[in-house]
């Protein structure tokens, strides 16, 4: 007799809440960056490798969605003490993730958005950790988030040193 792998049934509602709980941190960072985008984003200097304005749209939907995926799958699994520890950082990563567009866009404050996005890129690699404790598929997920968010920090410090 072979061994069959069981596989879990998809909670649909618990995705569909994931997704759209990480969508909620993007629609809030949109609110304060939309607006400020043709007016303010336009007349500041940024460095020679900033993508043009509307990659960031599409980007920030798709890594959204994975994250809210991989906070699905630690969700699914086993109760344990790193799966709280886990689901706590996920939601201070994502506050600090709304944060950062409302003091960069809104606030124009470009020095303290790179302090914030420090925090924010510290707790993404605090939550990558204990989702891989937690569910190895999730923590695999949140890589192109952390790598995005690296990416954003060079950025913001370029713009930083620029303006």
């Amino acid at each position: 007799m072979k061994n069959k792998k069981k596989s879990k049934k998809i909670n649909w509602g618990r995705l569909i809440f994931s997704i759209i709980l990480a969508q909620l941190a993007g629609i809030i960072g949109s609110l304060a960056t939309t607006p400020n985008i043709a007016t303010w984003y336009s007349t500041i200097i940024k460095p020679s490798f900033s993508p043009p304005n509307y990659l960031f749209g599409p980007v920030w939907i798709i890594l959204y969605t994975l994250i809210g995926i991989a906070f699905y799958l630690v969700w699914q699994s086993t109760n344990s003490d790193k799966k709280r520890i886990a689901m706590k950082l996920f939601i201070i990563q994502l506050i600090l993730n709304s944060l950062w567009s409302i003091i960069f866009f809104r606030f124009h404050n470009i020095p303290f958005a790179f302090i914030e996005i420090i925090f924010l890129w510290l707790a993404i690699i605090g939550t990558t950790i204990y989702f891989f404790k937690v569910s190895k598929p999730a923590g695999w997920i949140l890589i192109p988030y952390l790598l995005w968010v690296t990416f954003a920090a060079i950025l913001n410090y370029s713009i930083m040193i620029l303006n």
